[in-house]
Parts: C-alpha cells; structure tokens; sequence
C-alpha cells in the first residue's frame, strides 16, 4: 500500500512544528489531497485541531501505548491520500526525556517514515550549523530528509544558504541518503500559537484561527520546496496493506448504545480508544451534559471523558436535570467509564482556581481542586488490583495531565511510570465501571473494551426485560 508520508519534528518544544504541521495540512488540502494528521504521543488537544479548524481527521502514535506493528496498521488502515505527523518535544525525546521508547523519532522509525527537522534559529548564528549536524549524526536510520528553518530573517538565510547546502551535501555524501534544505520561513512573518494550562489553547479560543493557519499555508507555499517535500512524502516506503481494516462490527446497528459525553466540558478523547469500542460492536451515540438535559433513552453504557469541567462548572452545575439523570442511569447499574474530567464531574464538588465550589454529580464522594501544578503527570501502566471488577487482572496503558485533584482518587487499581517505578493508588472500579484520572489507552488492553461491552449487554437485557 502507498501511502505518502512525513514527520515534523524539531529540537525541542516551541520549536515551529505545529505551524509547519498546519501549514502542510492546509496546502495538501487546497490540493484536494486526502489527508489524515496524526499527533505523536498522548496529546488530544492537536488532534482536536486538525479536525475542528482544518476538518482534517487523525489520530495518536505513540511507541509507549502500542507496538511498531500497531503503528503500522493504524497508518495501512487509515485509508487516506497522505499522512502528516506532528512530533512532539525534541526528535529523540522519549520517556523521562531520554531516547528511546514515547520519542517521535522511534514513531517515524516505526512508520518507516521520512522526517522534515525543524529548526528555530531565532538568536541563533552559525551554531545553527552545529545543531543541526549534531541531530543528523545520531539519525542511525537515515530517516531525516528535509529541514526547515523558522524564524529566520531572510539576508540571514541568503548568507547562510551555501553554508548548509554545503555541510548538508557533506553528511548526505557520508551517510548515502540526501538531505535537503527545503527553506526557512521569516522571523518578522512568524505566527504565534498560544499555550495555556493544558497545552494549546482550544480551537475556539483563538477568533482567526483560521485564518491564521491559512497563512501559515501561504508561508509555506511562498518561502520552501513545496515539490521537493512532497517528494520526500512520496519516497516513504510502501506499507503492507492490511486487509482486517475495518470490521463487521463496526457496522453493527443492534449493538449496545454507549451514551458519549461531547461538548466545550468534555472534549478529550483518543480516536483509537472510540474505534476499539466500536471495534467491539458497541454503536455511539454522543450527548451534551452541559446543552442536553438527560443522557440518551437508548443508552446501555456512559463514558465521560476527559475536557475541561473546571472552565463550565457554573453551567454543569446549574444543569440539575443532567447531573440527575447521570445519578439515576448509574444507579440503575448502567456500565459507564469516566477519566480525568469525567471523573471530576462524578465527584460531590468542584473548587475552581479561584476558590469557587460547584455540586457535581455526587455519585463518588469527594471533591476535586486547583492544585497550581500538574499533578503525577506522563504515562503510567495501570493494573487492576480489585476483585471481580471490570478492571481485575488488567494492565492498560495510561497517561495523566491534569492541575486539578481530588481527595478520593480511588484503590482499585495502582498506576506505576516507566522508568522511575514510582507507583500510587488509583481508579475507583467496580464490575461496571472504571472511574479515575488516568486517560486509559483501549487498544493495549482488549479484555477491558471486552468486559465492558458484556457490561453493557448484560444492562440492556435487564432493562428490556425490565
């Protein structure tokens, strides 16, 4: 299967990726290219950009949550035109900050895929050089073909122009795999992408953003080889086409009806974690807590993700038929799962940052607060210590990334990092449901979607049978 190809990556955060990213989304758009975006690591938020501004669909990679052959699968499966990744730190930046296994790099080696390196080189001279030789050299897979310089001034880059081409053509003769300079864009013409407390601002946050990254696009079109890296794309390696794409199950209408919370509150959500549930034949069918006043009458299951409730606890609050029909469908013994912001919307309380106590759903007790920090953030392997519940016996890959905390996190299951081993206590579990900070990754754990989906099944006969 072909299907053309690239990771943006950099040497570190706030680099340019997701201008460069953006940038690259849009003009294969304008192109009438089928494009699918994909975000490296545990990030929700870009993913939410690409397709909420752009109207591109995507998804995460990442080498902590799944293996190379899952990475394959998922870009064999995604059935588009072309695929952009967006890295995320530094090139080799893994777990704990060390190369190795989260990295994008170890994605873009997974994906078998070429990398454009972007480099910022504002208060930067002639070390730009340095650092960008230093990246190639540790480039033991060849996999870096292009690079793009941001925030350049434009007689800077005019001087510095033979410079590069030169040492480029040098490590490109040594390693027999060319790379190419393929532009810089001007420093008086960057565009800025604001960040707040959980990473880039919400699409609805920034007024033009649209514009914004139309421009980004014209940036692109106006000062790099648009030819030369869309021909870096199409030298990515064939994939092995992968004829379980897609199952019946999928497309199963008479399975169990989970009732998906989506609105401004609750927007986090993996992509893959909602295939491998309709993987399962369980059908979707999303509600507003903050806009709807019950959830869906057809509903065998609930699963709250996670958002950001702290920003619209006024308005959850205040919607006192919704937090009732939460409390009653759980009561009932409907199967549900809640993370991070859905567990905070669980909880008895609510105390924003500015001291404010909003009544939540009050099905678990206790109250969730500010904490000014993140708390116990990056990915963690959760397993299930309970007896008899939905996660008993289980490991499942996880993350957290939350400022907010709660004095009833639950024992049912311990989380523990790689790499440092630190563990704590977590998740309330029960034989229906999963309650918790950790955003659990689905797909590195069948059992749990298995287990869940009997859940549901199981409520839905008894319902029935009333």
């Amino acid at each position: 299967m072909k299907l053309p190809r690239v990771m943006i990556a950099a040497p570190k955060s706030g680099s340019g990726k997701t201008l460069i990213t953006c940038g690259l989304l849009e003009a294969l758009k304008r192109r009438g290219t089928d494009v699918r975006a994909y975000k490296c690591g545990p990030d929700y938020i870009d993913p939410m950009f690409h397709r909420s501004v752009l109207g591109i669909a995507g998804g995460n990679l990442d080498t902590f949550f799944s293996t190379e052959e899952d990475i394959r699968q998922t870009l064999a499966c995604c059935r588009s035109e072309a695929a952009v990744m967006e890295g995320v730190m530094g090139i080799y930046d893994g777990i704990g900050g060390m190369r190795g296994i989260g990295s994008c790099y170890s994605v873009a080696a997974a994906a078998d895929s070429p990398v454009i390196l972007v480099i910022d080189v504002k208060g930067m001279g002639q070390t730009m050089l340095s650092v960008i030789k230093g990246i190639l050299l540790d480039d033991d897979r060849s996999l870096i073909k292009g690079v793009v310089l941001n925030r350049i001034f434009e007689g800077y880059l005019r001087q510095m122009e033979p410079l590069l081409n030169d040492m480029l053509e040098e490590i490109s003769a040594e390693r027999g795999s060319a790379v190419k300079l393929l532009g810089g864009i001007p420093a008086s013409r960057n565009i800025n992408l604001e960040s707040r407390h959980l990473g880039l601002l919400m699409p609805e946050d920034i007024a033009d953003l649209k514009e914004q990254l139309a421009h980004a696009a014209d940036l692109l079109e106006e000062h790099i080889d648009m030819d030369a890296l869309f021909g870096i794309m199409r030298s990515a390696p064939d994939l092995e086409d992968d004829k379980s794409c897609g199952t019946a199950a999928e497309n199963d209408n008479d399975g169990p009806c989970l009732a998906v919370a989506r609105d401004e509150a609750f927007c986090f959500y993996y992509e893959e974690n909602l295939r491998a549930l309709r993987s399962e034949g369980i059908r979707i069918k999303e509600f507003s807590p903050l806009h709807d006043s019950s959830i869906p009458d057809d509903a065998d299951g609930l699963l709250l993700g996670g958002g950001y409730p702290e920003l619209h606890a006024g308005a959850l609050s205040a919607n006192t038929e919704m937090l009732s029909s939460i409390r009653e469908a759980i009561g009932s013994g409907m199967p549900s799962l809640a993370e991070c912001g859905g567990f905070m919307y669980l909880l008895d309380e609510l105390e924003d940052r500015d001291g404010n106590v909003f009544g939540m759903a009050g099905v678990i007790k206790g109250r969730t607060a500010w904490t000014g920090r993140l708390s116990r953030f990056g990915y963690a392997e959760v397993s299930g210590i309970g007896k008899d519940d939905l996660l008993s016996g289980l490991n499942v890959k996880a993350h957290e990334f939350h400022y907010y905390d709660s004095d009833n996190n639950g024992s049912d299951a311990v989380a523990q990092k790689p790499g440092s081993g630190r563990k704590w206590e977590c998740i309330h579990a029960g034989r229906g449901h999963v309650w918790g900070y950790p955003h659990l990754w689905y797909p590195s754990c069948p059992s749990l979607t298995e287990r869940f989906k009997a859940a549901m099944e199981d409520y839905r006969k008894k319902r029935k049978d009333g």
